[in-house]
């Protein structure tokens, strides 16, 4: 059996803080508090509460297909290697040597039977398991103690290639956790050959301000005519075309047949696939021009002819915004990951994706596809998030004027007929409604007022 660890409970817990810290103030049917992003305390207790008490997505399989490979992430602030280890498990162990406390791994991936303190010299196998103490004679202890062994994340799961990590004992299973929110993720995946994809580098970005803001924005249909605007101008900016990329969200948005949806759990789906046509090729043409599609598009077409326009859809954005609490979002073709830093700094790593045909359904197209795929993966990371992290950044700016308390998030609310509740509870409203921030922050307010039985595993 492992030895499971309960780490010590953090100093000035929200049950211990003042008043000014009630979650039931601070958190309000129609609104929140401005403390809720700006309070280093706060932030504290979700580093424990929220990313250490729920699961929270560390990486994809496709990042380490072999065994021994790995890659450093993050579970909150905890520094985490990602391995599958020489037997082919996958563990997620504490990036922080067991002696004196420096991070192992300092390579961002790469593949390692054994992991070596680059500071004393202590050496661990891939399993967590200590291996080496140079000059041992120096020491009276028995180093065969599972104490010396890393920590690691006692809970680790997949989900169709997401591997997701809790230290809570006492959480709900990894499908418990993300219920209905599997559908349109299946879906996503379900596109693509053989059901999957591989993660193919990353665009990363960091803008000062509460990891919160980004996915409050995440299902946001609200913003995006406004903050957006230079990249629709840009993807219609050819004289023939104007229904490119988000086009449509110009006119009266809440009038289209999109929809922003919430499952529970703090999940939530913005889909704006009922605004394309339901045919091959329908998906593509609403694909903004970039430098290289027409001679990518003319290889696929010359090489699968009738077939190419199904292949053409795999390379243009699906119009999907899947978020799962509280760091993983799924947009369009990429995967992007929430990291905090710290109250007012934040990471946003945007991953592209690229298609595997091991059964030969695109007839030898799949290298024409992933670099058209690769080209379309640029818009928006580079032209879209950009104006996003800029307002994030504005907003924590502006949450510093300490007088003004609230920030309001009511839009759809009391008004008869616009928000519809199935038999499963799952919420569905118009694309630009606040419902989806509503709930999740309800969700919020419930983990943190909760107590996880955290704990950490070591081998024995």
């Amino acid at each position: 059996m492992s030895k499971l660890e309960q780490p010590a409970a953090p100093p000035g817990t929200l049950d211990e803080a003042a008043p000014r810290r009630n979650l039931d103030v601070l958190v309000q049917e129609d609104r929140v508090h401005r403390l809720i992003y700006t309070d280093p305390g706060i932030f504290a207790e979700e580093m424990t509460k929220v990313f250490g008490g729920i699961w929270v997505y560390l990486a994809h399989e496709s990042q380490i297909p072999r065994n021994d490979d790995f890659v450093t992430t993050r579970l909150g602030l905890r520094p985490i290697i990602v391995v599958r280890d020489s037997a082919g498990g996958i563990r997620a162990l504490y990036n922080r040597c067991t002696h004196r406390g420096t991070t192992l791994c300092r390579h961002e991936r790469g593949s390692a039977k054994a992991f070596q303190c680059p500071y004393h010299g202590w050496t661990y196998l891939n399993s967590g398991k200590l291996s080496g103490v140079p000059w041992p004679d120096g020491y009276a202890c028995d180093f065969k103690d599972a104490q010396f062994n890393l920590a690691q994340v006692p809970r680790v799961e997949s989900y169709r290639g997401f591997i997701f990590g809790t230290l809570n004992a006492d959480a709900p299973s990894l499908a418990e956790h993300l219920g209905p929110v599997t559908q349109p993720i299946d879906e996503w995946l379900d596109r693509h050959p053989g059901g999957r994809v591989v993660f193919a580098g990353a665009n990363r970005l960091k803008y000062q301000g509460n990891w919160k803001l980004a996915y409050d924005n995440s299902c946001d249909g609200y913003h995006v005519v406004f903050s957006h605007r230079s990249l629709l101008e840009m993807e219609n900016r050819l004289a023939d075309e104007s229904k490119k990329g988000m086009s449509f969200y110009r006119s009266k948005p809440d009038d289209a047949p999109m929809y922003c949806r919430y499952f529970g759990n703090g999940h939530h789906f913005k889909d704006k696939r009922p605004n394309v046509e339901q045919r091959p090729g329908a998906l593509w043409e609403i694909e903004g021009a970039h430098p290289g599609m027409e001679y990518f598009e003319n290889e696929i077409r010359q090489r699968l002819g009738d077939k190419a326009n199904r292949a053409l859809d795999l390379a243009a954005s699906e119009p999907v915004n899947i978020n799962v609490f509280p760091n993983l979002l799924i947009l369009g073709n990429h995967v992007q990951v929430i990291e905090p830093i710290a109250v007012n700094e934040t990471n946003l790593v945007w991953h592209g994706t690229a298609v595997i045909d091991e059964a030969g359904e695109l007839e030898g197209a799949v290298d024409a596809v992933n670099a058209l795929r690769m080209r379309t993966m640029e818009s928006f990371p580079n032209f879209g998030e950009v104006d996003d992290a800029a307002n994030f950044e504005e907003i924590q700016r502006g949450l510093a004027a300490i007088e003004d308390e609230w920030v309001y998030m009511h839009r759809g609310m009391d008004i008869p007929g616009r928000i519809k509740v199935d038999e499963n509870g799952v919420i569905t409203a118009p694309a630009t409604d606040e419902v989806f921030m509503r709930e999740y922050i309800k969700e919020w307010r419930r983990i943190m007022q909760s107590r996880p039985a955290l704990r950490v595993r070591r081998e024995p």
